[in-house]
């Protein structure tokens, strides 16, 4: 399926692996709406993309902003058919240590900032019998660790979320779904982690394997490439070397 002229809204878009994503979307003839609180960033990678695109100021732990910014888009372009959930954060803490802002945060921007964009994007794709949502989870929403407990369970309600969301979008308004799960990435969402004792604990330079942002990009590409007939449901992702 050829992506030239679609329109994909990228949430998270100012870096990692949402600018990525943005990347390979418009090199592969997308429009594209970036999606993030960093407009300056945003201003920076609107410059390189070779596809018409446009800024959205997005803070997704806001029901008000993210409503303005999807209302924006909708004027923009006057339909949506791409939504890439990709905006996150991971402030891993041991449970131990109560860091329960850290943990709220999490869930608002992980779940709750996920449902926002979902709930505004519906309209447009049912209306249009047809769309393709994709939720950026992680291998830890499937395979938790000490220190992980906030973020993995953040991540498994993606999961589980996209199990449902196929359930009821996919028969009735042929919207597919699909929820990817990277392992470790080249990011800089470890910084988000403020906990001490786990940054004195764990190990988190060295030689460890990392996926580039890059190959999370190629996995969303493959996603919302196959024929209108496939769903694509899950793609687990993982540094070779890491089992």
């Amino acid at each position: 399926m050829s992506l030239k002229g679609k329109v994909a809204i990228v949430t998270g878009a100012s870096s990692g692996i949402g600018k990525a994503i943005a990347e390979k979307l418009s090199a592969e003839g997308c429009k594209v709406a970036l999606a993030s609180r960093s407009l300056e960033k945003l201003a920076e990678i609107k410059k390189k993309l070779p596809t018409e695109s446009f800024i959205a100021g997005m803070d997704v732990s806001s029901t008000a902003s993210v409503n303005g910014a999807f209302e924006k888009i909708r004027k923009e372009y006057n339909k949506i058919d791409i939504l890439i959930n990709c905006a996150g954060v991971m402030p891993l803490t041991y449970l131990k240590n109560r860091h329960l802002e850290e943990w709220l945060q999490t869930i608002e921007v992980n779940v709750k900032g996920t449902l926002r964009c979902i709930h505004e994007v519906l309209p447009s794709m049912k209306a249009q019998k047809g769309g393709h949502i994709i939720n950026i989870a992680s291998v830890d929403g499937k395979e938790i660790f000490e220190g992980g407990a906030v973020y993995g369970a953040s991540k498994a309600a993606v999961i589980e979320l996209s199990r449902a969301m196929r359930m009821e979008l996919s028969p009735e308004f042929n919207i597919r779904i699909t929820s990817i799960e990277p392992g470790t990435v080249e990011t800089d969402l470890r910084e988000d982690i403020n906990d001490e004792e786990l940054l004195e604990e764990k190990d988190y330079g060295g030689d460890e394997s990392k996926l580039k942002p890059e190959n999370i990009a190629d996995a969303v590409f493959y996603a919302l490439t196959q024929p209108a007939s496939v769903n694509v449901n899950e793609l687990l992702i993982k540094p070779t070397g890491k089992s």
